[in-house]
């Protein structure tokens, strides 16, 4: 499937109007997705096969950002090598992406969990199979970080974005000249509450 210009490889919610249960598919009504968008925020994996492709979708998102049209939670841009070695970059401090201090610290550790990258505090503090046990339960579950790490795989480079919305049909016809592989999934509010527990950070 390829909705504004992107490939998806995602069982969960898409970035576009059509969602796949099984093998039928539906299509949203406006109003399905502005209940949805008022209770889930979305995680997206954009997968790019060049460097400057992916820079281009990362500064484009945050220009999003300040035009309306999403509302960050997080932002990420990944590099993958190809040996397989990562690197993530995050905007600067004066960015308008709302991370409070608990929500910043869940999404950190999603990053480093997607991309295994060694996140401080989760091993020593003996909360990483809690926060696993914890994802399971959520549509960050064992197929979509398996999809994550199918799709950015060496050599390419990744934007992930914590959107708490998102106005779909402009956002994906921004994103669209980028030629990104997107892998999308939803959390509630209540799962991040449960998740940011987990983490400790209540």
């Amino acid at each position: 499937m390829n909705i504004g210009g992107c490939s998806v490889v995602s069982a969960g919610a898409r970035l576009g109007s059509v969602a796949k249960t099984g093998a039928s598919a539906r299509v949203e009504s406006i109003s399905d997705r502005n209940r949805k968008q008022e209770t889930m925020a979305e995680l997206i994996v954009i997968s790019y096969d060049t460097e400057s492709d992916a820079e281009g979708a990362y500064n484009r998102v945050q220009a999003l950002q300040d035009d309306l049209v999403v509302e960050l939670a997080g932002l990420a841009l990944v590099k993958v090598d190809g040996e397989g070695k990562t690197k993530v970059e995050y905007p600067g401090a004066g960015s308008r992406i709302g991370l409070g201090v608990a929500s910043g610290a869940l999404f950190g550790a999603l990053i480093g969990i997607l991309f295994f990258i060694p996140v401080a505090g989760l091993v020593f503090g003996g909360l990483l199979g809690a926060l696993f046990a914890g994802l399971d339960k959520t549509g960050i579950d064992a197929d979509f970080r398996d999809r994550v790490k199918a799709t950015v795989t060496a050599g390419k480079s990744a934007v992930v974005i914590y959107a708490l919305k998102l106005t779909e049909d402009k956002f994906a016809e921004a994103l669209a000249p980028y030629n990104g592989t997107v892998v999308q999934t939803s959390l509630s509010k209540e799962d991040e509450a449960e998740l940011v527990k987990d983490l400790g950070g209540h």
